[in-house]
């Protein structure tokens, strides 16, 4: 990269400064890092894009902001900066040094950074009062003060409109805390259940002194609720609260383990070294050092394996970071609070954890909860691929030029080193890497041979359930014997690292070492456990499955376990714990019924408190439903000729829609093709298509795309069912190509129903169809975000009309007009009503 730089500079005899790599540095919780977008932060004016005058001023005035920026970080960082200068795009040596230079002489003593151990901090807060403040209200009083007076919401939110659901799930929250019983609220869009639900649970906890738990399966929605939901009550209410944030230790950043690797330099490569640069200027402004606030490249995310805290092992109260973790400093603020949000995943992995990991509670809400079954699934079941087991001996040991923590370790302890070489270490370590890649290769070639009779799921994964295996074959039993051997190399290495540590442990410095050595033994045990689980063992309430990559590399194999039901497990881990537990989404019912739900979860048997609460929205008035009747029926051999179908529709309607389209897929493999053949219809680019998979960027980042363009086509899968929003004219047409049936195939899918059946049950009633209904729900709740929202549902499915079960997802969703017609009838509908 240097040669590179000097290859430049002397051609051109000038110094180059990369925008784009500055931006990334200087301003780490940026949206996104295209001209557009900063410009669009900065509110800089860029009415061209992609024309060179404007795009030379806009990019002019984001050089000033961030040499603005820079002149505003400490010494400490501009120091560290200028050490990783030379791996840099940007000749930034001059300008970090001249700044330097003016800051020496200088002590700031009104900046809200300090210095410690050469890292500079965003200043500590101070330590919030430990004073609770009785509530003077009734509850009743206080729903009449916040939906009712002038002096309440409104005060603070003028356009404010009291809904008659949003009062009543209120109320029934507040009843089951009162009396102890768990609940069920479906809340339809529009109903503002974040705040119905919110206000009785800081009453309850203010009042009682009790905590409340709330719980979300996507981040996005734990953002709306700290930047919108909790600082308008906080306003609004007439007593004081504390609001918590807690998340699972990767989330954090590690500061002690942060500084070891920031002054370990002799190995760094770019992307390593542009890390290490935007963590630095992030801590200076980071209140949380939560790692979701920023955006780091690819490679830089397997750094952060390495410095988050959960990769800090045990951080003992004589460390001198200790008083500055971040996680230790979230969860003493969880402590205090009165209200703890958190996610789904450490919700379920605080059930099954031998520590408990959120403080104590007894009242939770999970908003979101349809989601909880699945989530539960993976916490009780088991994971372990090729990936993480190499990864994780190679962090112990590498033969080559990156010194671990072993080869620094026995450098300084000779008797450690006298250790290792008595057992052998580099033959053991040497034998495990191979038996490792030997064992996967194995798997990958016997499910590479059964491609024909095996399911391929939606990321492009063949899928083969280990139950059908024939264990008798020569295959799979080289396999056991393989996994058995790998199992015994890693014991031979746990003995080896005791014996190792038992050498030094008397020896004085070396706590961290001593760490590292407890950390390593517990992450190989573990290791051990799972290959024992998957290959040695036999669980008939557990599905165990193998994935492979259709074209990755002949090691890339995952095996995944779930159990069957989760229904018992969450009762006596979570429900039967807990003095009451609200439930709410948008879709918990199938044909007005929480019964398939409560089955899922565990509740069957319980009494539970439910509540179905209406849309305040008049759908009737603001959605049309169009089912075409003359598409080919994909299940019989004429997939070509229904995605040719489905796409001659996406681009009529889109013409007359002018773009602003969602289309939802069940399938990867459908959604590619149908963003190829629309590439062609599109072949004078009339509209901006944005595809899944295929156009770069996280799932925000192409709904931000979809919106900055007037004339767009956005197809998603999977995750574009649900936790998108695109409120307003930018939305018109939401087409759903197929209904979302789960794969009868998927090994999950498929054992279940085995069990279901074993009982007496039916499948497709009990599990294929309120699924399929309640992902419908979700797809069809992207359309309508807003009472003045207007726009057309197409499903090119007519299951839904044909079938006897179809009136499942049209009872399902709010009453609208359907219209089931020609294609060509529909559209001319469509453009009438548009």
């Amino acid at each position: 990269m240097q040669n590179y730089k000097q290859m430049v500079s002397q051609r051109y005899i000038i110094p180059v400064i990369d925008t784009v790599e500055l931006a990334r540095i200087l301003l780490p919780q940026a949206p996104g890092y295209k001209l557009g977008q900063l410009a669009e932060f900065f509110s800089f004016m860029h009415d061209n894009p992609h024309r060179a005058f404007s795009d030379a001023l806009a990019t002019a005035e984001l050089l000033n902001t961030l040499l603005s920026k820079m002149n505003g970080l400490p010494y400490e960082t501009l120091s560290h900066l200028l050490d990783f200068e030379p791996m840099l795009k940007s000749d930034l040596a001059l300008l970090l040094q001249t700044r330097m230079d003016e800051l020496a002489f200088v002590e700031d003593t009104e900046s809200d950074v300090e210095i410690f151990r050469g890292i500079a901090l965003r200043k500590l807060e101070t330590a919030d009062s430990d004073e609770s403040k009785d509530v003077s209200v009734s509850f009743g009083e206080m729903l009449d003060l916040l939906y009712e007076e002038p002096n309440g919401i409104k005060r603070y939110l003028p356009n404010f409109e009291s809904r008659q659901g949003q009062r009543e799930m209120s109320e029934l929250v507040f009843d089951a805390f009162q009396s102890q019983t768990h609940g069920l609220v479906e809340a339809e869009t529009g109903t503002g259940k974040s705040l119905a639900y919110l206000i009785p649970a800081i009453y309850h906890a203010v009042s009682t002194r009790k905590r409340v738990v709330i719980s979300t399966h996507l981040t996005q929605l734990q953002t709306q609720l700290l930047e919108k939901e909790i600082p308008l009550l906080t306003q609004s209410l007439p007593f004081p609260f504390e609001v918590a944030l807690l998340k699972g230790k990767q989330h954090y950043l590690s500061l002690k383990r942060f500084e070891a690797e920031l002054n370990n330099k002799d190995y760094d490569n770019y992307d390593l070294t542009l890390t290490k640069a935007i963590l630095l200027v992030w801590l200076t402004e980071t209140k949380t050092g939560d790692l979701d606030e920023i955006q780091l490249p690819t490679s830089g995310k397997q750094f952060l394996l390495k410095v988050s805290t959960e990769a800090e092992r045990v951080l003992d109260q004589s460390s001198p970071w200790y008083s500055r973790s971040f996680y230790q400093r979230a969860r003493i603020k969880a402590q205090k609070a009165n209200i703890i949000i958190t996610n789904h995943s450490l919700l379920c992995t605080d059930m099954t954890n031998e520590s408990y990991l959120l403080p104590a509670y007894q009242y939770a809400i999970l908003d979101e909860a349809h989601h909880l079954e699945s989530t539960a699934s993976k916490h009780f079941g088991a994971k372990l691929d090729y990936f993480s087991i190499q990864y994780l001996l190679k962090q112990i040991h590498v033969s080559g030029q990156e010194a671990t923590w072993l080869d620094k370790a026995s450098s300084a302890h000779h008797s450690l080193s006298d250790i290792l070489r008595k057992f052998e270490w580099e033959r053991l370590w040497n034998d495990a890497m191979n038996e490792t890649d030997d064992l996967f290769r194995t798997i990958f070639t016997m499910i590479d041979q059964l491609k024909k009779q095996v399911a391929i799921n939606d990321i492009g994964r063949f899928q083969y359930r280990l139950d059908h295996v024939d264990t008798n074959v020569d295959n799979w039993t080289t396999v056991n014997d393989m996994a058995m051997r790998l199992s015994f190399q890693l014991r031979d290495m746990i003995h080896v690292l005791l014996e190792g540590k038992k050498q030094i442990q008397d020896q004085p410095y070396i706590d961290e070492t001593l760490e590292d050595f407890s950390y390593y033994v517990e992450r190989i045990q573990l290791i051990i456990d799972e290959l024992e689980f998957f290959f040695l063992t036999s669980d008939p309430l557990q599905v165990k499955w193998v994935e492979i990559e259709a074209f990755g590399a002949r090691n890339a194999v995952f095996l995944y376990s779930e159990p069957v039901d989760v229904s018992s497990l969450l009762w006596h881990h979570f429900f039967e714990e807990k003095k009451s537990v609200i439930l709410t989404s948008a879709t918990l019912t199938m044909k007005q019924s929480f019964d398939f739900m409560k089955k899922r979860i565990g509740l069957s048997n319980q009494n539970v408190m439910e509540k179905k609460i209406q849309s305040p929205y008049a759908y009737e008035k603001q959605v049309q439903v169009m089912v075409p009747k003359d598409f080919p029926s994909v299940q019989y051999g004429k997939t070509e000729d229904y995605i040719l179908s489905v796409c001659e529709a996406i681009y009529s309607m889109a013409e007359i829609t002018e773009g602003r389209m969602l289309v939802l897929f069940t399938s990867y493999d459908m959604l590619k093709k149908s963003y190829q053949l629309l590439r062609e219809m599109n072949d004078e680019n009339h509209f901006v298509l944005i595809a899944q998979g295929i156009s770069s960027g996280s799932r925000s980042r192409l709904k931000k795309n979809f919106q900055l363009n007037d004339r767009a086509i956005l197809l998603g899968t999977s995750s574009f069912w649900e936790g998108v929003d695109i409120p307003g004219n930018d939305l018109s047409c939401l087409f759903i190509v197929r209904l979302p049936f789960q794969p009868p195939d998927h090994p999950s899918y498929e054992a279940k129903a085995e069990f279901l059946k074993s009982e007496g049950k039916n499948p497709f009633m009990d599990l294929a169809l309120p699924n399929a209904v309640i992902r419908f729900k979700q797809g069809f709740g992207r359309l309508i975000r807003s009472s003045t929202d207007r726009g057309i549902v197409f499903i090119c499915d007519d299951r839904i009309m044909k079938t006897k079960y179809g009136k499942y997802f049209v009872e399902s969703i709010p009453s609208v007009p359907i219209s089931y017609s020609s294609t060509f009838d529909l559209l001319q509908k469509a453009e009438e009503w548009l």
